[in-house]
């Protein structure tokens, strides 16, 4: 069925997505992806093509566009390309939300600039080594010491955590208040006391600069706070239902494109004097995988379009979240299987996809985390 969800435009930014992808990003990957790291340049030429800040004011240097299925078009390009490291989705989608629509006009005047060309390389910092999908257990404080903070705490897992000029700290600002004693301070690169550690090793998504980061009595000014003061529950479960069906946009577009490679493998790959596709086992299993992927791309498509008009909640994100990227999981071994041993080799896109995909049913909330929000929607 043809899909009813873009116009021409949209369209038309799809193939300046991929001369972008291929003129920018393609030729250098492999080189990236045993880097461990993207390189500044090409978070430079994504500003100049008009690929950061879709949202963002043109006053600020952004496109000015808060149409997310721009960004729905992004997230399709970038995973079909098997090119995940440039976390561009988690800059514009994840990120850009919380300065936008809780920064003050000095702070906007001051960060989104960079943001939008490239100049500023964004990251969130969440997770602590104690404390993944659970708030409450953030131990990183911040003390008030009248004109400033005074920061001290580690998170690990952080995506952009070597490259980012500016993350945006999840902090505890009262000692007592549970999930509702932290707020938002933002902590920019060169501030005393604020030290990368280690470019974690991943199974996937090898170019994406992902690191332990540490606060040791950082110093961060009072107009550094993003949002209210003791806020940032409220923030971040605001931003959430965005970040998650990002995700789960991206999930099914790579469900659908190991699908189309597959088909076009067993096609032409011979066993016993005939094509793969000739044997009822590996039609069936095309029959099903296409049938799921027609199934959620309906549902994630329908979920698009509920937020850009402004009406999908946490609960129906949550659900696409957790079953598009199941769905990407498993149909990643499947096709992987199908692929034989050809799909255990690493040159080969399916490989890549098997492991690149691995993070989606954890990042942005665990499947079981979203199980646990659509259960108690419907059971209290």
């Amino acid at each position: 069925m043809k899909r009813q969800l873009y116009t021409a435009d949209h369209e038309a930014f799809r193939s300046t997505v991929r001369t972008f992808l291929e003129k920018e990003v393609l030729p250098h990957y492999e080189q990236w992806e045993k880097d461990g790291i993207v390189s500044r340049e090409v978070w430079l030429a994504a500003g100049r093509q008009g690929l950061l800040g879709l949202a963002v004011d043109e006053e600020y240097g952004g496109g000015g566009n808060p149409d997310f299925r721009y960004s729905a078009v992004l997230a399709e390009e970038f995973t079909r390309a098997g090119a995940p490291g440039l976390a561009i989705g988690l800059h514009n989608d994840i990120i850009g939300p919380y300065l936008t629509s809780l920064g003050t006009e000095e702070q906007k005047r001051r960060w989104l600039p960079g943001f939008c060309s490239g100049e500023t390389v964004t990251a969130i910092a969440m997770t602590e080594p104690g404390a993944g999908s659970d708030l409450q257990g953030i131990r990183t404080t911040a003390e008030d010491h009248g004109d400033h903070w005074i920061l001290n705490g580690s998170k690990t897992f952080i995506s952009n955590g070597i490259l980012a000029d500016l993350v945006v700290v999840v902090a505890r600002t009262t000692p007592e208040g549970g999930a509702h004693g932290l707020s938002l301070l933002v902590v920019e690169r060169g501030a005393e006391g604020f030290e990368r550690g280690r470019n974690l090793g991943k199974i996937g998504q090898k170019s994406q600069d992902t690191a332990e980061l540490f606060f040791t009595d950082v110093r961060v000014p009072k107009e550094n706070l993003l949002g209210e003061l003791n806020g940032a529950f409220v923030h971040l479960m605001t931003n959430l239902a965005q970040e998650r069906l990002a995700i789960a946009v991206a999930g099914i577009a790579g469900a659908e494109h190991l699908l189309e490679i597959t088909t076009r493998y067993v096609k032409e790959r011979e066993a016993f004097g005939r094509p793969l596709a000739r044997l009822q086992h590996i039609r069936f299993e095309i029959a099903e995988m296409a049938t799921e992927c027609a199934v959620t791309r309906t549902f994630v498509d329908r979920c698009v379009t509920e937020h850009n008009d402004g009406g999908l909640d946490a609960v129906h994100a949550s659900m696409a979240k957790w079953w598009a990227t199941e769905l990407q999981k498993r149909v990643a071994d499947r096709c992987l299987q199908l692929h034989g041993g050809y799909g255990y080799m690493s040159e080969f896109p399916v490989a890549r996809a098997y492991t690149d995909g691995r993070i989606q049913t954890i990042y942005g909330g665990t499947t079981e985390i979203m199980k646990e929000i659509i259960g108690r929607s419907l059971l209290g």
